[in-house]
Formats: structure tokens, C-alpha cells, sequence
């Protein structure tokens, strides 16, 4: 394994990864994790790690802890999934990509361990990601979990702080069908007498938070309102002032653990979390004249909120580049869509995609126009050249699609 293209076509090719293949791809437990963080000599032990679970909004709420930290002046790990481009968005120090020579040694080091103990290519970036934290001496790691909680190769930890940003339905095949068992999993992170801040639950959500929390001594905080309008973010989009307002209470509780962010750092880190982490692809204008958006909204509560942002925008006509994974909840989102806007679809380039065609069943089942493309790439193409000067182009429906658009 020579060089860095090298180690990921080897992770890629021999390594079962969710994003690609879905739920062949979840080891359930955390045996494999520790066994490898064991051989690393434990290097999340030595970290303070907010951990960071929810159905929608944790990268956001990650990416925005980790760039007011940075403002702070202390150094933050930041842990996130899926990667849109590279992989080494995922392992950032203050913004920075994981060094390519870092994931190249690593990966030829532990190879050998990593093929005997059949690791998943999450198991592997997760371990790679505290190593490389302590390597770089990190004064604080903001983790986001990949799939639930309970069971998440992330939840070897034992945080300052843990944060659950929402509860709702997805990934219904792996972590339940209610929502009760759902919150259930996302709970698992909460650990004996550590903090928990919980965003924006429903009922039965917050009764199931609240028992967990109880038994584990935890004290618990739900945000419930979200931020006021004068804490801005360059990360755009109506449902940002949900996550702020879970930042805010994080930050909160930071302070009474005796970290040191003032209200003008505070302000600046919310700021400046693409510059800060290099996070991308939510509510972005990538474009003007037409406004193009690029959004990775990928489960109905994601879609809904979304949609009702764009009803607020005004265009001559506004047109949808649409591509799904085929685990996703598809119908429910295509039924929420507007009648008049016109529709491009694809399948990302990926084995989980939904095929074109099941999606063209779909839009056919609910009378909507579409075209049909091979490519994301195609589709986004022939929206372009559709769209006047006062149109607006969305593209969304997988993280995957935002990427290839990108």
C-alpha cells in the first residue's frame, strides 16, 4: 500500500461500508471496536468527547460545537459521517483533513488486524479517528454517532457531554419501527452522571429520554424553543435555528464545566463552521441566477422541513433534481412534493440507490412531471439548461446526490 489513492481502494473495495451497501454493513456491538482500540492503547480515553446522537441535525450541531471551540482557541477534533468528496472530511482537527499520509500508515500498519478481526470500514474510521485525535494532542473531540447510539462504534466513550438533537423515524430496518425503540437506541449514549442535552422531542420521545436519564443519575435538558433570530450561522436553511438553540445549551453547560468561550467567540464559531470544519451540502447556494441549492435531506421530517423553506422563496419556477437510496422512507417524501415544480430524476451512483425506475413508479403513482436521467450529473445538467435567470433548482434527496452535484 503505497500511497493514499491506494488505501481507499482498499478500505472501499474490502470493507463493508453502510453509506454504499446499508444494513449488510452494521456490525452490531462494540467487541470489534474496543479489541482495536485496545491495540491502540486507548487513545479516546484519553479525550474529552461530546458525543452527538439525533436523527437530523447532528452534523450541523457537531460542525457548529466543534468551530466555537476552535474560535475559543482550543484545539477540536471533529468526527463526522458521511464524507460528501473526500473521506478525510470526516477526521478534521480545527478544520483540517486528517493528513493523507496519517490514513495511508494506519491503514498499512493495522491491515492485517483490520482483515482477521473483520472490521467495518466505520469500525475502522472510528478507531483511526481517536488515534489520530490524541496524535495531534487535541484538547477536546466532538463525536457524531453513524447509525443510533446504543450499539454506534462511537459509544466507547465516556463524554462530557452528550447531546441528542432529535428523535425521529428512520433507519426503521436496523434500529426499530416506533419511535419508543428508536429513542430507546439514540439513548444509549447517555451515560452514569453525565450532562445530556436533548432537542425538540415529541412526547413519548421525551418520556422515554427522561427514564434513561434517571436511571443512569443524568441530568437532562431539553431545549424546546429555538435560538433567537440574532444568533446567526453561515449555515443557512429553516431549521438551523433548532440546531443553534441546541448549541447554545451545550455551550451553556460547557461553561459550567469551567471551558472558556465568551459570548463574542460564541458568535464568531457560529459564524464561520464552513470555514471553521469545512461542512457542507446543507441549504447551500452553490449557484445564482437561477438560485441553485444543494440540500442532503433524506428522510420525510428532513424533507418537510426543507419544503416548507422553499414555499417561503419566491421563483418563476422552481425545479427538483431528485436521487434516493431505496432503505429510505421515498414514497412519503414524493408525496409531499409541489405539483407545478418540474422534476429531474437519477440514481446516485451507488449500490443502495433506488433505481430510476422504481422512482419513476413512484412520481407516476402521484402525477407529477419527471424526466428520467443515467446520471445525477445528467439531471442536474438539463435543470440547468431548463431553468430561466428567476428560477430556483433544489437538489436533494441523498447525501449521495449532494455529493456527486458537488
Amino acid at each position: 500500500m503505497k500511497n493514499y489513492q491506494e488505501a481507499l481502494q482498499w478500505m472501499y473495495g474490502r470493507l463493508p461500508m453502510y453509506q454504499r451497501v446499508g444494513k449488510p454493513a452494521v456490525k452490531k456491538g462494540l467487541k470489534n471496536i474496543r479489541a482495536f482500540l485496545d491495540l491502540l492503547k486507548n487513545p479516546h480515553e484519553h479525550l474529552p468527547v461530546i458525543h452527538i446522537a439525533g436523527t437530523n441535525g447532528k452534523g450541523s450541531v457537531a460542525s457548529m460545537l466543534a468551530s466555537v471551540l476552535s474560535e475559543s482557541g482550543y484545539k477540536a477534533g471533529l468526527y463526522t459521517s458521511p464524507h460528501l468528496k473526500d473521506f478525510r472530511e470526516r477526521i478534521t482537527v480545527n478544520g483540517k483533513p486528517v493528513q493523507m499520509k496519517v490514513v495511508t500508515g494506519f491503514v498499512r500498519r493495522h491491515r492485517d488486524f483490520i482483515e482477521k478481526q473483520g472490521l467495518s470500514f466505520f469500525e475502522l474510521t472510528v478507531a483511526m479517528a481517536f488515534y489520530y485525535f490524541k496524535k495531534m494532542r487535541c484538547d477536546v473531540a466532538v463525536v457524531e454517532t453513524g447509525l443510533g447510539g446504543r450499539l454506534d462504534s462511537t459509544n466507547v466513550v465516556r463524554p462530557i457531554l452528550s447531546i441528542i438533537t432529535n428523535i425521529q423515524k428512520d433507519h426503521t430496518d436496523t434500529l426499530g419501527e416506533s419511535l419508543v425503540e428508536i429513542a430507546r437506541e439514540k439513548a444509549g449514549i447517555i451515560k452514569p452522571r453525565i450532562p445530556v442535552i436533548a432537542g425538540f422531542p415529541s412526547l413519548e420521545v421525551k418520556t422515554v429520554l427522561e427514564e434513561i436519564a434517571q436511571k443512569n443519575a443524568s441530568q437532562i435538558l431539553f431545549v424546546e424553543q429555538e435560538a433567537p433570530s440574532y444568533y446567526e450561522s453561515d449555515l443557512k436553511g429553516p431549521y438551523q435555528f433548532k440546531n443553534i438553540a441546541i448549541v447554545l445549551a451545550a455551550v451553556e453547560r460547557l461553561r459550567m464545566q469551567g471551558w472558556h468561550i465568551s459570548e463574542s467567540t460564541l458568535r464568531s464559531g457560529l459564524l464561520h463552521v464552513k470555514e471553521n470544519t469545512g461542512f457542507r451540502g446543507r441549504w447551500e447556494l452553490i449557484g445564482r441566477n437561477p438560485t441553485i441549492l444543494v440540500d442532503t435531506a433524506h428522510n420525510p421530517p428532513a424533507f418537510e422541513t426543507i419544503l416548507r423553506g422553499l414555499n417561503k422563496m419566491v421563483a418563476k419556477q422552481k425545479h427538483f433534481v431528485l436521487g434516493f437510496v431505496k432503505d429510505k422512507e421515498v414514497k412519503e417524501m414524493v408525496k409531499m412534493l409541489p405539483a407545478e415544480a418540474r422534476y429531474y430524476l437519477s440514481a446516485p451512483n451507488v449500490p443502495r440507490a433506488m433505481p430510476i425506475e422504481d422512482l419513476a413508479e413512484i412520481f407516476k403513482k402521484y402525477a407529477l412531471p419527471f424526466e428520467t436521467f443515467q446520471k445525477v450529473s445528467d439531471a442536474f445538467e438539463a435543470a440547468k439548461e431548463k431553468a430561466d435567470r428567476d428560477d430556483l433548482i433544489m437538489v436533494t434527496g441523498s447525501t449521495f446526490t449532494v455529493a456527486e452535484v458537488l
